[in-house]
């Protein structure tokens, strides 16, 4: 066997690998090590080395078997989205810290299922913060005020990891506190927080993945990026679908689905139809929010409804200025 077949036979092999393993290694491999680690009483520390580890595997697959690889190279906004994910991932270590002061303040009624298995404690803190979660981001495209701050996240251009924590830090502290408030309410132990943290960074890097992989039926049932990428179509309503951050359980229930095996994405069908011209700079995606122009009618217009053929959409978006 020539050393080019043998070349080619090993490449393949850790495609194959990367597309099927993959999920399951960030979404059971590293949440495992998480939570038997937090479970055993190990320093917090060694959550953001899996962090680290978990954005390390993202960057790498994304090359191994990218999607699109044209999404692969920096378009000046590489630094941008580095320092939203430093902003916002410091807010959510931020509120994981401030469970016991919270807890001190509004004393809760100790309702957590303490007597539970670690890791099912962890599952329906997941479950729970899913649907909050959800919720805010469906009322997100419903409600101008919401949407002015949700749009920095819409206004991306290509589709990759990091795009994940690409928010605005006031928008992601509405998502997170619907998400948690209610378990905070109930008695949520700070290691279980700490591990829905770093559950919920690790979904974003795998939901807004450049990643081609395989999922078979899952795909139906888990928030991942063949799902999400139809949530990031550029046209007012088209784009309404498919919010869940973990699970589409919700948008199951609420009719809000969407799936179409045969469209393939681009850069040319991401970002907003109504604001091409959306700010690209961090400072500018802060402020833009707060000035007059900074929300954008999300009426669906006729001349878009050839570009979302096959997206059910959820009626106009009552968005606006």
């Amino acid at each position: 066997m020539s050393t080019t077949s043998t070349t080619s036979m090993a490449t393949s092999a850790v495609r194959v690998a990367a597309r099927y393993g993959y999920v399951p290694f960030m979404l059971i491999g590293l949440n495992g090590v998480a939570i038997a680690l937090t479970a055993a009483g190990a320093p917090k520390y060694w959550l953001l080395l899996i962090l680290a580890v978990a954005i390390a595997t993202a960057f790498l697959v994304e090359r191994i078997i990218p999607y699109d690889p044209r999404w692969n190279h920096d378009r000046a906004d590489g630094t941008r989205d580095r320092i939203h994910v430093a902003v916002n991932e410091t807010l959510i270590l931020a509120s994981v810290a401030a469970i016991p002061l919270l807890a001190a303040i509004v004393p809760a009624p100790q309702l957590w299922p303490h007597s539970w298995p670690f890791v099912a404690q962890v599952l329906a803190a997941i479950l729970v913060a899913d649907f909050g979660i959800t919720v805010v981001h469906l009322a997100s495209h419903k409600i101008g005020v919401l949407w002015r701050f949700h749009a920095v996240h819409h206004s991306i251009t290509r589709f990759y990891g990091l795009n994940g924590l690409m928010k605005h830090p006031l928008h992601q502290t509405v998502e997170m506190a619907a998400g948690v408030a209610p378990l905070i309410l109930i008695g949520l132990p700070v290691d279980v927080a700490s591990a829905l943290a770093l559950a919920v960074a690790i979904q974003l890097l795998l939901q807004h993945s450049n990643a081609d992989y395989r999922i078979g039926p899952a795909k139906y049932v888990l928030a991942l990026n063949e799902g999400h990428r139809f949530h990031h179509l550029k046209w007012a309503g088209i784009g309404d679908v498919n919010f869940g951050l973990f699970t589409l359980v919700w948008d199951h229930l609420l009719r809000t689905h969407s799936y179409d095996p045969a469209r393939q994405f681009d850069s040319s069908q991401l970002g907003m139809a109504a604001k091409p011209d959306y700010p690209t700079s961090y400072l500018r995606q802060m402020t833009y929010p707060f000035t007059r122009g900074g929300g954008c009618t999300l009426t669906p217009s006729p001349a878009y409804e050839g570009a979302g053929a096959g997206i059910p959409t959820l009626g106009p978006s009552t968005a606006a200025n």
